[in-house]
């Protein structure tokens, strides 16, 4: 996700943050949820997974799963 600054601070556990409309979830978050933002370091350069090709297509694969809805 990229980085979103926060709107209002609800409690000293729950804050909200400035979401763009595309993103379909709740603004008002836990603060464990939220870090500090950190840019890049100048020259560092990001690695990607190489894609596997799947009929065709790009497609990543999935290395864990660290959480799920129930």
């Amino acid at each position: 996700m990229e980085p979103y600054r926060v709107k209002r601070v609800i409690s000293t556990n729950t804050i909200e943050l400035e979401l763009p409309s595309s993103i379909k979830i709740n603004s008002v978050v836990n603060v464990s949820q939220v870090w500090l933002y950190r840019p890049q370091v100048k020259g560092q350069r990001k690695t990607l997974p190489k894609p596997v090709i799947i009929e065709g297509e790009k497609e990543f694969e999935v290395e864990k799963i660290l959480n799920k809805c129930s």
